[in-house]
């Protein structure tokens, strides 16, 4: 990348002209045909949902390429709808319907899962736990390897962002402990860096699939399976139930078959167990900050899984946690205003949904579903959806991050599924536990992956390598286990 091409704040001028140019492109070529007996949503306008597509297409090119931020990226995008009148019949109209997004209570509930996260982060309660299970199960190699899958397990819920999870978190943790047994990525690697690394980085992706505030992006599932016409909502209660018994099977099962895929040198790990009982040690007694938070982490869990008796959304709930910590004084206003990754988030998710609803109710989605339902018709329902399941899990290749694939193809893959005849409820489950657990495949889908593949103790080729064994390794579990267990619950 040249200095010319891309200034210091980093907009890399030539990629956001390929971008701007495919969706010009798009915006001057004419909306195809309507098939036959085909019905739209009322209301709806087939040549501005193309349009909006020639957008939407053009911000999805963008989160590949990486121009410039997501955030900025998606905001021009709704600029350019609004300023053209594309949503409306004049300019206030169509802004409004542009800013549609950013009272969605899904943006909501991710905004204020990350406001708990950076509190999270800052009280020291996310380190504690994540050297309180060293303490306990870093004995061996393979006992660090379930102390990750633990601690992943319980700030799963709580921190949205699996970067901040896993990459402020648990990655300097696990890099640490991993030099503390005498592996490096120069010298010993295979001693234990390279076992705890791609064990870290699979196990975060395992537990961005288990919660719906595991990963920022999962708000764009729920809420396409809301908007799919069908009377679904995938909210964080039902994700947990269907994701709970695969999920913890993962969790078991995933570290001891990583310990026999690598072969790790190293098995005491002891000098791991002594190091995070010395940084224990230093971190002193528990702080009153951590001990509020650990209250409200509890009281927000107890309400999530409760909202059926008590009826608040869960997006209140994460917003009456970050009212507590702040009316106690143990998050300051500051910290709240200056939590770039939640703002951020709200930006670019709330823009996508916003999009995402637009595409629906102009039809683009139904055109999309009725034009592509020929490429899967004459299968059984439960093969349609396992086999629109697959395309999807491995179409990750050819996406740069985890937030772009969701992006780009749930909807269209929910719709086409239900036009085929597949389950819905079990289409919702696949796409929503897909959507993390493909991560495996590449060392760049999402920022802990980069995080943990930048320590430099896996090559580029291998990391490719072990990611599809463990893509193999996904697929038996959350089809073998979880088929099965989504009968029980009646999902197909």
């Amino acid at each position: 990348m040249t200095a010319e091409s891309k200034t210091e704040e980093g907009i890399h001028y030539p990629k956001l002209g390929i971008c701007l140019l495919v969706g010009m492109i798009l915006w001057w070529t004419p909306a195809p045909k309507l098939p036959e007996g085909l019905e739209l949503p009322d209301g709806a306008n087939f040549t501005a949902g193309w349009q909006v597509f020639a957008v939407f297409a053009a911000t999805i090119l963008s989160f590949i390429l990486r121009p410039i931020n997501m955030g900025p990226a998606v905001l021009l995008a709704l600029t350019i709808l609004a300023a053209t009148s594309t949503l409306g019949e004049d300019g206030k109209a169509s802004f409004q319907a542009a800013m549609a997004g950013y009272g969605n209570t899904t943006v909501w509930l991710v905004v204020g899962a990350f406001l708990i996260a950076g509190a999270m982060i800052r009280s020291g309660l996310g380190h504690r736990i994540a050297l309180n299970c060293v303490s306990k199960f870093g004995k061996t190699t393979l006992g660090l390897g379930y102390a990750t899958a633990v601690a992943e397990f319980i700030l799963g819920p709580a921190i949205p962002s699996n970067t901040a999870r896993g990459g402020g978190v648990m990655a300097p943790i696990v890099n640490s402990l991993a030099r503390a047994l005498g592996s490096t990525p120069e010298n010993h690697p295979k001693r234990a860096g390279e076992y705890l690394m791609l064990n870290g980085s699979h196990l975060n992706l395992v537990t961005a699939a288990m919660f719906l505030t595991g990963m920022a992006a999962n708000g764009l599932v729920a809420e396409a399976a809301s908007n799919s016409g069908q009377g679904i909502e995938f909210g964080w209660m039902t994700w947990v139930k269907g994701s709970i018994v695969p999920g913890l099977v993962s969790l078991l099962l995933l570290p001891w078959f990583l310990l026999k895929l690598l072969k790790p040198e190293l098995h005491d790990t002891k000098a791991a167990q002594d190091e995070a009982n010395e940084q224990l040690a230093k971190r002193g007694k528990w702080s009153m900050g951590e001990k509020i938070m650990l209250g409200v982490f509890i009281l927000m869990l107890v309400l999530w899984a409760t909202g059926k008796m008590h009826g608040m959304h869960t997006g209140v709930v994460a917003l009456i946690g970050v009212m507590i910590l702040v009316l106690t004084g143990t998050e300051k206003w500051e910290d709240i205003t200056g939590n770039k990754e939640a703002w951020d988030a709200m930006v670019w998710l709330g823009g996508m949904v916003c999009m995402a609803g637009l595409l629906k109710d102009h039809g683009f989605i139904a055109w999309f579903a009725e034009t592509m339902k020929g490429e899967v018709t004459g299968m059984g329902a439960l093969a349609t959806a396992l086999t629109l399941a697959l395309i999807y899990f491995y179409s990750m290749y050819s996406f740069s991050m985890l937030t772009g694939h969701i992006t780009a193809m749930v909807a269209a893959f929910l719709a086409l599924a239900i036009t085929a005849g597949a389950p819905t409820m079990l289409m919702v489950a696949l796409l929503a536990y897909f959507s993390n657990l493909c991560g495996c495949l590449t060392n760049y889908s999402s920022g802990p992956v980069v995080i943990y593949s930048g320590f430099g103790y896996v090559p580029m080729g291998r990391w490719f390598k072990i990611g599809f064994i463990v893509s193999i390794f996904h697929l038996a579990v959350w089809l073998g286990v979880g088929l099965p267990y989504w009968k029980f619950l009646g999902w197909w």
